[in-house]
């Protein structure tokens, strides 16, 4: 982009940003509400690791559900770990003759949802649906499918506790993935190794047969036949995800984000035709792929694409963008939890335009016809950042930017030119807190 061309993107974000109040104020719930009669709106963030992403979510959320009737909080979160703080804020008891859950977010990285912050909107939506019949009540429910190992479990005890016999059936199908439970990118890298899929056939057959005992299973409790049949979905979408992460990026990348669509839109069905949803997870997940260096460069797929894809018009996508500050992330996977400072943005980026418009916190509303001159302006391809949860500020522009258009990836832009790192929760709950306080260890 030629420096004149910056200079108008620059003018253009001054001139269109509307300023983002404080998040305790209602106001800045509010002007959100421009999205309230969409179907799904997907909330992103540049990292998964920074307290006003999330702490914006949250007021954005808030209003959604009270002011809007938005009654899913579908998060990039492990489906049986979202399951106990869905138990908590519905109030709903664990499953009869169910042990004991095991924490909440204890797997790497328990910072991303085990933080102050989520706690502060869980808390909100407890308080929420108290005050409301059960059958109105918000959920809060986990996309993702890391949980191997829990969700074999969840389907195996709900199977003793109702059909002991296909339990038995079950435990023996799910021993093929057994030994490899704890660690599932071992099993993937043996599979490719031995030629075949060791267990497709087996995982295939025990959600089939679980799935064929729909109306059986559905009868004593729908609920939890729901839990269970996703978590049986779960075991058979991970089993082939930790076989392709060793054939290519793409291909597992694309599994992932099928399963996580696939698992939002079957919560919409599920709901009837008054169910909406607010979802939390990575920009990388939630803005149209196609128009960013994911879709055009590398052939992955995402969320938000599907989404548009399935929903048209009634799909919102907003992303998150920072400057500078501080972020919770690790060097490396299973490596512990650091706050590191966030290098300024590159000079060829959008965030470098939003900080050189001089605005601290402000919303850019990126929909055809309502700004365009702004739409214009940011249209042609920039660099975007993306911090997951490792950060390596010594290879920035390789390891954490991509090219995009940010206009066509997202329909909404919010920007914090400064930001800190979440506050993560400590190892044991607060006292007092009722027994089924998802955060304690």
């Amino acid at each position: 982009m030629t420096r004149t061309a910056a200079t108008q993107a620059i003018d253009a974000i001054r001139t269109s940003s509307e300023s983002l109040p404080a998040f305790d104020d209602d106001a800045f719930g509010a002007l959100f509400d421009r999205f309230a009669d969409a179907r799904v709106v997907l909330l992103g963030e540049a990292s998964h690791g920074t307290s006003e992403f999330y702490r914006a979510r949250d007021a954005i959320t808030r209003r959604l559900v009270s002011a809007h009737g938005f009654n899913i909080v579908a998060v990039e979160a492990d489906w049986p770990d979202a399951a106990s703080i869905d138990r908590y804020v519905r109030d709903r008891p664990a499953p009869t003759g169910a042990g004991p859950d095991e924490p909440a977010f204890s797997r790497f990285p328990t910072w991303m949802w085990r933080n102050v912050e989520v706690e502060a909107f869980v808390e909100w939506l407890r308080v929420h649906n108290a005050g409301l019949p059960a059958e109105r009540r918000a959920g809060f429910f986990g996309l993702d499918l890391y949980s191997l190992n829990k969700s074999i479990r969840v389907v195996v005890d709900y199977l003793e506790r109702v059909d002991p016999e296909a339990a038995a059936v079950a435990r023996k199908r799910y021993g093929c993935l057994t030994p490899w439970a704890k660690q599932p990118a071992a099993y993937g890298k043996l599979a490719l190794t031995s030629g075949f899929a060791l267990c497709e056939k087996a995982v295939l057959e025990a959600l089939r047969e679980l799935l064929e005992s729909h109306l059986e299973y559905a009868g004593s409790d729908g609920t939890e036949f729901l839990d269970a049949a996703h978590n049986a979905r779960l075991v058979r979408n991970a089993e082939a995800y930790y076989r392709a992460m060793y054939l290519g990026s793409a291909e597992s990348w694309n599994l992932r984000d099928t399963h996580m669509f696939e698992t939002l839109d079957l919560l919409l069905a599920t709901g009837g035709d008054n169910a909406r949803a607010v979802v939390w997870a990575h920009n990388s997940h939630i803005g149209d792929a196609r128009h960013t260096e994911m879709g055009t460069e590398r052939g992955e797929l995402n969320i938000g694409q599907l989404c548009r894809e399935r929903f048209g018009n009634e799909a919102v996508l907003v992303g998150f963008g920072t400057h500078a500050g501080t972020v919770a992330a690790a060097s490396d996977w299973d490596a512990p939890m650091e706050v590191k400072r966030v290098r300024p943005s590159l000079p060829e980026s959008y965030e470098r335009l939003c900080h050189d418009a001089g605005i601290d916190r402000a919303l850019l509303d990126l929909r055809e016809g309502v700004h365009p001159a702004l739409r214009d302006a940011l249209t042609p391809s920039r660099l975007e950042r993306f911090i997951g949860v490792i950060y390596l500020p010594e290879t920035e522009r390789w390891s954490h930017y991509a090219e995009a258009s940010l206009p066509r990836q997202l329909d909404a832009w919010a920007w914090f030119d400064e930001t800190r790192a979440v506050e993560a929760l400590p190892t044991t709950p607060r006292p007092g807190m009722p027994e089924t306080y998802p955060f304690g260890l």
